[in-house]
């Protein structure tokens, strides 16, 4: 699958900004299974200065230093990507997932410490009792990591609703689980909480997926949206993709842009400002296929 991404943010304030300086992951990564053709983002006011860089995730970032007073604020990214499905992967076949930890240490007999950091709690995934009972079902004793990420996958998509006024990124995960709603970032931050909890290295993911129209309608420009998945570390397969919103193993219609321990490492943009009073903003993304 090719697509064309087209991703604008615009932020209005109320007062003018004297000076902004921002952190932007809004560059899709080459991976094993995705090449970037083409990428621009263009920023208006225009930075003084502009440099990317790698963060230490192996993100592509961009750091940007406004001095033009104003009081909008302009980002649109535009990328081609070329996107081919995973290999399969017999996920009954991995190894049992409390027996993951030996198989942590390289031949060198250092431990894996890239693996290792996404076994850690973060901000958006802390441990709690609720979340261990809620993720209890799926990790009987012997089942195969992968097998049991599926599962839990699976029981998120059935047992929750997405409902984009339910929660905002400051919404604790312990009340996504008592009020069953959410949207991506939740319901991703959720299985990251019940994954770690048990040992299980997993990183947060965050990009673009393919969307449809309902049968009969027209695709409306500037609807579709960012999206939130995780990757689930195996000895056999290394990462594989799991969308808990949509129920299913990710192939070729989810775009990446980054990957961290949670949407805190990889928000789209983050920073500092001096003025601008209160700020709304609005986002209009598309994801369309080439042919």
């Amino acid at each position: 699958m090719i697509f064309d991404v087209s991703h604008k943010t615009l932020y209005r304030y109320t007062a003018p900004v004297v000076q902004s300086q921002h952190v932007v992951h809004m560059s899709p990564r080459a991976l094993t299974r995705q090449s970037v053709r083409l990428h621009s983002l263009i920023v208006e006011p225009a930075p003084v200065t502009r440099y990317e860089g790698v963060d230490s995730f192996g993100n592509i970032m961009v750091i940007l230093d406004i001095e033009m007073p104003h009081k909008e604020l302009v980002l649109h990214a535009r990328s081609t990507i070329e996107v081919t499905p995973p290999p399969a992967t017999e996920l009954t076949k991995t190894t049992p997932w409390d027996q993951i930890d030996g198989r942590l240490v390289l031949a060198n007999n250092d431990l894996d410490l890239d693996t290792i950091q996404y076994r850690c709690a973060s901000r958006f995934t802390p441990p709690s009792p609720e979340i261990a009972a809620y993720a209890a079902p799926s990790f009987a004793p012997g089942r195969p990591v992968l097998d049991a990420a599926m599962d839990l996958t699976n029981r998120i998509y059935d047992d929750f609703t997405f409902d984009g006024t339910a929660t905002d990124i400051s919404t604790p995960i312990i009340q996504v689980v008592k009020q069953r709603r959410g949207v991506c970032q939740d319901f991703a931050h959720l299985a990251l909480a019940c994954l770690r909890v048990h040992n299980i290295p997993a990183r947060y993911v965050s990009g673009y997926i393919l969307t449809k129209p309902a049968p009969g309608q027209v695709k409306l420009q500037g609807t579709d949206a960012s999206h939130a998945w995780i990757s689930v570390w195996s000895p056999q397969a290394g990462w594989v993709d799991f969308d808990p919103t949509n129920g299913i193993a990710v192939s070729d219609e989810h775009v990446t842009l980054a990957h961290g321990r949670d949407y805190n490492d990889v928000s789209p943009i983050s920073g500092i400002l001096l003025g601008g009073g209160a700020h709304t903003v609005s986002v209009a993304v598309d994801v369309s296929p080439v042919n």
